[in-house]
Formats: C-alpha cells, sequence, structure tokens
C-alpha cells in the first residue's frame, strides 16, 4: 500500500518499485529538457527518496527544465524485495529508467543520472553500464558518492562531484583519493557535512549552475 498521494509503482527486478515523478513547468506543448532520475542514500542508514539532499537534487533538475524521478529502491517504502548490497540497486536504477524511457517524449531526450552519498554510487554505475551499452548519460551528479564502501566506477569528464569539507561519512580525503588519478574536480562546500544542514540552497545553486552551464 502506498502511504503519499504523489508516488506510484512500476514493475521492478523482484517485484514492485515506488516512484515519484515531477515535472517542469513548461509551456503548452514543450517537451522536457530530458529525463533525470536520482537515486537515494543507504537504506541499511534510513535512507529514502524522501532525503533532504535528493529534494535539493529533484528541485534543481526540475528547475531547468527536466522530467524528474525518485525511487525507493528495493524494500524500501513501499517497493517490494530487500536490500542486496548495492547490486540489486543498481538493477533497480536502471529499471526505472528504462519504464521510463518508454514515454515517447523521453525516449531519445537526454538522460541525467544523480545521487547522493550510496546513491551516488549507484548512479555512477548504472552511468557506467549504461555507457557500456552506448547510451549517453549527462550530466551525471554525485553528491558525497560513497567512495568509502564502494569501488567507484569510470566517470565521463563533465561529472559534478560536490562534497562537503566536514564530511564525517565519507571524508573529504577519500573523494579526493578516488578523483585524484583520473583528474576528474572536486567542488568543496566549506563548512559542509555530509547532509548539508543549513546549505541546502548553496548547493542546490552549485548543481544549476552545473546544469546551466552543460545546456549552454
Amino acid at each position: 500500500m502506498l502511504g503519499r498521494p504523489d508516488a506510484h509503482l512500476i514493475d521492478g527486478p523482484t517485484g514492485a518499485l515506488e516512484v515519484v515523478v515531477e515535472s517542469p513547468d513548461l509551456p503548452e506543448g514543450a517537451a522536457p529538457l530530458g529525463l533525470a532520475v536520482v537515486a537515494h542514500p543507504n537504506p541499511q542508514q534510513g535512507g529514502t527518496m524522501d532525503n533532504k539532499v535528493v529534494h535539493t537534487l529533484v528541485r534543481a533538475f526540475v528547475a531547468q527544465g527536466w522530467q524528474t524521478v525518485r525511487f525507493n529502491y528495493r524494500g524500501v517504502g513501499a517497493s517490494e524485495g530487500a536490500w542486496d548490497e548495492g547490486r540489486g540497486e543498481v538493477e533497480d536504477m536502471l529499471a526505472v529508467i528504462a519504464q521510463h524511457r518508454m514515454d515517447p517524449a523521453l525516449r531519445q531526450a537526454p538522460l541525467a543520472l544523480a545521487g547522493f552519498s550510496f546513491g551516488g554510487y549507484i548512479a555512477a554505475e548504472a552511468a557506467h553500464r549504461l555507457s557500456a551499452e552506448g547510451q549517453a548519460v549527462s550530466p551525471l551528479v554525485l553528491i558525497s558518492p560513497a567512495a568509502t564502501k564502494f569501488i567507484m566506477p569510470p566517470v565521463p569528464d563533465h561529472t559534478l562531484v560536490v562534497e562537503g569539507e566536514l564530511d564525517d561519512v565519507v571524508p573529504l580525503p577519500n573523494i579526493l583519493d578516488w578523483t585524484r588519478p583520473i583528474g576528474l574536480p572536486v567542488t568543496v562546500l566549506p563548512g559542509a557535512g555530509h547532509f548539508f544542514h543549513g546549505q541546502l540552497g548553496t548547493l542546490k545553486q552549485l548543481v544549476l549552475r552545473h546544469l546551466k552551464a552543460l545546456a549552454s
């Protein structure tokens, strides 16, 4: 049973997945810029699609004209199945992407992926698999990705990585250890912790600036 009026269920790899779709305010007849799918933090630590950083990412993408989807992994909220240590959660994200790209307006449109913490790893891994199949992902936005617990896959040069200076869950040195060998810049938000308390507005502006730069 769904606990929220704006959610609906789609078919996932191990049962139903709970998703919420948010559409941009566009002129009549105009199509969204593309499809953006956002992944949430580790459910083993209470992460769900209602996380505030996830909401911040959604608001940024919607403001820039993207049809944006957030979802609960298997075993979270109304989604069926059970925790799979990251393996099945990547499959969940790929299923959400595939389902929503069936929309004729989005089938050939750009695809953006984003994620926070554990969701950053999930988004990066999903983007890597899609790229291997010849499907481009741009932009890819990773907020404090879980580089301490998971082996991060290769990511495109245009990837936005944002990290809090005082993050004690995914410490900044761990992020730099991952990005340094591949020459990937990291945007560090001074004074911010893992959850960006009091700085979500600044985080949104950073993401908006990146989206606008890619679109120009």
